[in-house]
């Protein structure tokens, strides 16, 4: 029996197959069609389907849509509907008019019409969105009962939900809804500290810069609090979701103007965004602890796109409340896809059988053949290297950067090690060359290191291996007499966003590490995304205009060595 999930209701849409329960496939649109999040956010685009996704799902398969059994849609459009008669939710204009709510209903009706138009015979299903995001962590974990907790923006009505998995079962126990979201809480904040609404990942590295500051404690309690067990509140009359360029409530509250891409990070940007991180901490920690009084169980599945907030996934870790996390590569909703085909198969047809999902690694692969084909196009010289990772961790060494393309490209917002841009940790500028040449991004942001599983321990302070190190999910404190061995990978805070590398999950990647670990004594690479300002790399055609247009020095793409015909010779170190 094949099952296809989809997500494309709001943005990072995607497309997740299962052939008798087990995963076959899973991609982000954004990949595919270079778009960043797949596309906008519309009311009137939720029926704009990944078509990309779903025809390399089919394509991993070996079958065609008229051969799938079930489709999951991670969204359920009847309940969505229902919130504009939710008196609180409409007052002021926090939530949207009653037109706007049916257009964007009838819009999303009109998906299982287009599936069947495309050939689909078999049973469609509209999924509750936080049901999918849960059952996107549940199911795959190794797990047969869990606490299950999501926050995101919002699902239909709710912005979280904590649940409690058992078997094939995933049962909801609790919801906050909206306006109180941690999700839009951050999109909006993240504008008003002059970034992007995606920006949330920069606000997070930025709140290390900021001191605890009392002032803006106080002020960011009076947009978000805890408001009993398992509960919060977010102030929807300050922050005016509805209104995205009205920051005039956000200005009277903290006694600042609205920063300006183009304006300089001052004090108090920092202090801002410690504080919105430092209270979202506090309700998270509310929350999870709320959910496990209610399920007694100290397992805990997390998702929800507020999930990748590493800082708050070691609070909880440390609140000591959990034996064990598991969490998804993909939490935000491009992970949706994978829990709507899951649910489906559990929650829906009872079944039992488990398919734990241990790595990243269910995306487009591509043969030498069409490596070579790429690399001919281009009219580039290239270097056939049997053993490429004992040249590529040399490169490092030297002080090269190193576009890493092999193999099946990651699920979720991560690089783990197929598509990834390598350097060496152990020299701080190369984190300066990284931002400010090769990523063109701000100066304060941080990079992971990427460590051999059984050296972890022996750099950082772990209190328990779980799954989310393997997906950079978590960050750990360096030990403080290993810190100056690796700063190019230290954040401010002395931190790090790690990723555990295991052989048998990528045993090219692990290889790489254990030759540079053999040349340096240091069991562990800087890793970050390969993409400049664009979706992560999916093709060899991508990875080769990437690769050109930015400072990479070197291109290793399957056994294929390149090295950039632009590089300036002052790109390299002098050793």
């Amino acid at each position: 029996m094949y099952i296809l999930g989809v997500n494309s209701v709001y943005h990072e849409s995607s497309a997740s197959i299962l052939k008798d329960g087990k995963l076959i496939a899973a991609v982000e649109e954004e990949r595919l069609n270079r778009k960043k999040h797949g596309k906008e956010l519309r009311l009137d685009n939720p029926n704009e389907l990944p078509l990309r996704s779903i025809e390399y799902c089919l394509k991993q398969a070996g079958i065609t849509l008229k051969e799938v059994s079930h489709i999951g849609f991670s969204i359920n459009p009847e309940r969505r509907l229902s919130t504009y008669l939710i008196k609180d939710m409409v007052e002021e204009g926090n939530w949207g008019s009653e037109e706007g709510e049916r257009f964007f209903y009838e819009n999303t009706l009109k998906v299982e019409k287009q599936f069947r138009d495309m050939g689909f015979q078999g049973e469609f299903h509209f999924i509750d969105h936080h049901l999918c995001h849960g059952a996107s962590s549940f199911f795959p974990s190794p797990f047969n009962e869990a606490t299950v907790v999501v926050f995101d923006g919002i699902g239909e009505t709710a912005t979280t939900l904590s649940a409690h998995g058992k078997g094939h079962e995933l049962k909801c126990i609790e919801e906050n809804l909206y306006p109180s979201s941690l999700g839009f809480l951050w999109e909006k904040m993240s504008e008003y500290l002059g970034f992007s609404e995606y920006d949330a990942c920069k606000v997070m590295g930025l709140a290390a810069y900021g001191d605890i500051d009392d002032y803006y404690i106080e002020a960011m309690r009076k947009i978000l609090r805890n408001e009993g067990t398992g509960k919060f509140i977010v102030d929807g009359n300050i922050m005016r979701f509805r209104y995205k360029q009205d920051f005039s409530k956000l200005e009277e509250v903290f006694q600042t103007a609205r920063r300006l891409p183009s304006d300089p990070l001052m004090d108090m940007h920092k202090k801002i965004a410690r504080a919105l991180q430092k209270v979202t901490e506090d309700v998270i920690l509310n929350i999870v602890s709320d959910a496990y009084e209610k399920t007694g169980c100290r397992n805990l599945c997390l998702a929800g796109g507020v999930a990748l907030n590493c800082v708050a996934n070691r609070k909880i870790l440390d609140s000591g409340l959990f034996d064990n996390l598991y969490i998804i590569p993909a939490p935000h909703d491009g992970g949706t896809s994978l829990g709507a085909a899951y649910m489906i198969w559990h929650a829906l047809l009872s079944n039992t059988k488990r398919d734990r999902v241990e790595h990243a690694y269910w995306g487009p692969e591509y043969t030498d053949q069409e490596i070579e084909a790429a690399l001919r196009k281009n009219e580039l010289n290239y270097e056939i290297v049997p053993e490429i990772e004992r040249k590529v961790a040399e490169l490092i060494k030297e002080g090269n950067i190193v576009g890493w393309f092999q193999g099946a490209m990651e699920l979720g917002p991560r690089a783990l090690g197929n598509r990834s841009l390598l350097a060496d940790p152990r020299y701080r500028e190369m984190r300066e060359r990284l931002n400010r040449v090769v990523k063109n991004r701000e100066d304060f942001r941080p990079f992971a290191p990427s460590v051999l599983e059984e050296e972890a321990t022996r750099f950082f302070e772990i209190p328990f291996l779980t799954n989310a190190s393997d997906f950079m999910l978590v960050t750990y404190p360096a030990k403080e007499e290993v810190q100056h061995l690796i700063p190019a990978v230290i954040h401010v805070d002395g931190t790090s966003r790690i990723q555990i590398v295991k052989k048998k999950t990528n045993p090219r990647y692990y290889s790489l590490i254990q030759h540079f670990y053999r040349l340096t004594g240091i069991p562990m690479v800087l890793n970050t995304s390969f993409n400049d300002r664009e979706p992560i790399v999916c093709s060899p055609e991508d990875a080769i205009h990437t690769f050109l247009r930015a400072n990479i020095d070197y291109l290793a793409i399957g056994n294929y060595l390149v090295m950039n015909p632009n590089r300036s010779k002052e790109n390299k170190r002098n050793d």
